[in-house]
């Protein structure tokens, strides 16, 4: 029975992050465990979203044309992807004109059955969401991400959503399953109760793009042309429907509600489950270029490897929720569970076969109490995967690793080798044995999450099966073969310590720099701009900076934040002004009460966790991210412009 899987189709106007990289590590999870359960073909699609505006936009300041810059792109999502060990099956570009032969096939089969019609669009358009956006009047900054919209007036071709509520609703009440987790499910049910609009799905001000099979020049609008990938890049196959879509919560919409509509319009199958996990959170927002606090997993990978980055994402976070990121958090997770844990029991069980028994597994049982101990991790670790929560299956693991690293402490195998009595050397054997087996059965349930590490131990268990090929019929407890020779002992996991954090972020630097130059943003270097003093601004570019004295009345921490203050700053006016800044780490609120500040009072408004702050407090960035605020050595009265 087949298994047909897919990650989102990555935009290519940004190269891979941490955010991307969990998707697609999940995704290369859920496939190696679905051929675990036997399921065969098991297949994963992943890809490039390259025809939108702001794809063209950004090919047109990087100087080349859209296809050349798209190339470029896609080549560095696969070059990551393989540096990630992801073991994907079809990369679908939607540049690839088998995948233009299929928009414009469904098209025409929603066209047939009467759900296309020609009409015209003015309203607001949010380029960076792609997306037209309702309610928001010109110019107003679009309520998803902040940016400003757009305003477009043209011809376009129209699909009838607002046919499907009817249909979409029944479709989540008779298969809860569609969307999951359940909370998401709740809020599709709830978007579509309150009625669906009709949606464009071409432009005709794009020239970038796949062309509609109509009179005049239309292009399909991204939406309706990259959802469509899923079912272009295994149709020569006859995979579709998918059974799962694995998506971040920032585009369930166009999976739940837009995608299945289209599919009925077509009358095709409907993929069989949409899964919206969180978001990783850096700096206590979601990564983002435009933000600035995007992480890439390559630094990472070269200082603790792709498996541990692996294994901390999918043990850290709760499948569906948002989870946070720190390199402190990343080391203290390596050392505690995979050095000391997994690592630790490898190196002592195969170091503890090899002095006792020369390297050979022995003949026992092994212990019933680790056997029922096995049995019961099994049992509870196939629950959490089926349900795709990692992180519960990997904690019920790593209890199985210390059940069995206390079992062999009661043991005490040193002592038994000692004595040479019948009923010593049995139970050495015995202990030995357990020890082992629960170690290749932890090494198989390893595996998808921890594909190489989990092959290493498995090799130097001295299994003559690829583990690649290992199934759940093989996790009963007793298959280790009595006389086996274990392989060579090294090290999987060797302890880290700060110096690990240091080298990631100098890595971080250097491969910031190097995708800055790769997408056409690399700015200038200080050094040379110096010199010809391009780097510098003339005064009236500074008289436009309104500088203030500004004097704190209230401060609190923002809910959720460690680093965020929530501050009600008087600088001379009627009211004082709400300001949100990332100081609490150096500054907690009871300081902060009655001080003055430098404020940069002519920014425009930036939404923090949902509060507008309306301001700027000025402060210096020491190393480590470390702010100290400007301040005054005399007194100074509140509203005093800076000069």
């Amino acid at each position: 029975m087949k298994y047909y899987l897919t990650t989102p189709i990555y935009y290519v106007n940004a190269a891979p992050h941490l955010g991307t990289a969990y998707s697609t590590f999940a995704a290369d999870l859920i496939k190696r465990f679905k051929k675990m359960e036997g399921y065969d073909p098991v297949v994963l699609t992943t890809g490039s979203d390259e025809h939108s505006l702001k794809v063209e936009r950004a090919a047109t300041a990087a100087g080349v044309n859209p296809l050349a810059y798209t190339t470029k792109m896609a080549a560095e999502f696969i070059s990551q992807w393989a540096k990630l060990g992801i073991d994907y099956d079809h990369f679908i570009r939607t540049s690839d004109p088998k995948h233009h032969e299929t928009v414009r096939w469904l098209f025409e089969r929603c066209q047939k059955n009467g759900y296309i019609y020609k009409g015209s669009y003015t309203g607001a358009y949010c380029v960076s969401d792609e997306a037209y956006v309702n309610d928001v009047a010109p110019g107003e900054p679009c309520p998803q991400c902040g940016r400003p919209t757009e305003t477009v007036t043209e011809e376009n071709y129209f699909f009838k959503l607002s046919a499907f509520q009817k249909p979409l609703l029944e479709l989540y009440e008779k298969n809860p399953s569609f969307v999951k987790p359940d909370h998401r499910r709740n809020e599709m049910i709830a978007f579509v109760q309150q009625g669906l609009n009709d949606l464009s799905i071409t432009r005709t001000s794009l020239q970038w793009g796949i062309p509609a099979p109509v009179e005049a020049h239309h292009i399909f609008y991204v939406w309706f042309d990259a959802l469509i990938s899923y079912m272009s890049a295994v149709k020569a196959d006859d995979l579709w429907p998918a059974d799962l879509h694995l998506i971040g919560k920032d585009i369930l919409r166009f999976h739940a509600v837009y995608w299945p509509a289209f599919l009925m319009a077509a009358e095709l199958p409907l993929p069989k489950q949409v899964f919206a996990h969180g978001w990783i959170l850096h700096e206590d927002n979601k990564m983002s270029k435009s933000r600035g606090n995007v992480v890439r997993p390559g630094p990472i990978v070269d200082v603790v490897g792709a498996d541990a980055l692996r294994y901390f994402l999918l043990r850290e976070i709760t499948f569906g929720q948002d989870g946070s990121f720190s390199y402190d958090a990343l080391i203290q997770r390596y050392n505690s569970d995979l050095a000391n844990g997994l690592g630790n029991l490898a190196s002592r069980t195969l170091t503890l076969i090899h002095q006792n028994r020369n390297g050979i597994i022995p003949d026992s049982p092994g212990a019933p109490e680790i056997a029922e101990a096995a049995r019961r991790t099994t049992e509870l670790t196939m629950d959490a995967f089926c349900d795709f929560n990692f992180s519960r299956g990997l904690e019920t693991l790593w209890s199985f690793i210390s059940v069995i690293d206390k079992f062999i402490v009661e043991r005490a195998p040193w002592k038994l080798g000692k004595d040479s009595s019948s009923f010593a050397q049995k139970m050495l054997d015995e202990t030995l044995y357990s020890a082992a087996e629960a170690l290749r059965i932890v090494c198989a349930w390893v595996y998808p999450v921890m594909p190489n590490s989990a092959r290493n131990i498995w090799i130097q268990l001295g299994m003559k099966t690829p583990i690649e090929s290992i199934t759940f019929a093989d996790l009963h407890w007793g298959k280790l073969q009595a006389g086996q020779k274990i392989g060579s002992i090294a090290a999987v996991f060797p302890r880290l310590d700060a110096s690990a954090i240091v080298k990631m972020e100098n890595l971080e630097v250097q491969e910031k720099a190097r995708q800055a130059e790769l997408f056409g943003t690399a700015k200038p270097a200080v050094a040379a701009a110096a010199v010809d003093g391009a780097s510098k601004i003339s005064i009236d570019d500074f008289v436009k900076v309104d500088l203030r004295v500004g004097q704190v009345v209230s401060a609190e921490r923002v809910k959720g934040a460690d680093k965020l203050l929530h501050m009600k700053v008087d600088i001379g006016e009627e009211e004082p002004r709400t300001i949100v800044a990332g100081i609490a780490e150096s500054y907690p609120p009871e300081e902060m009460m009655g001080r003055k500040v430098v404020i940069v009072a002519n920014l425009q408004p930036r939404k923090l966790r949902g509060i507008e702050s309306n301001g700027m407090i000025v402060a210096a960035s020491l190393d480590g991210g470390k702010p100290v605020l400007a301040g005054f050595l005399k007194d100074v009265p509140v509203g005093a412009k800076l000069k």
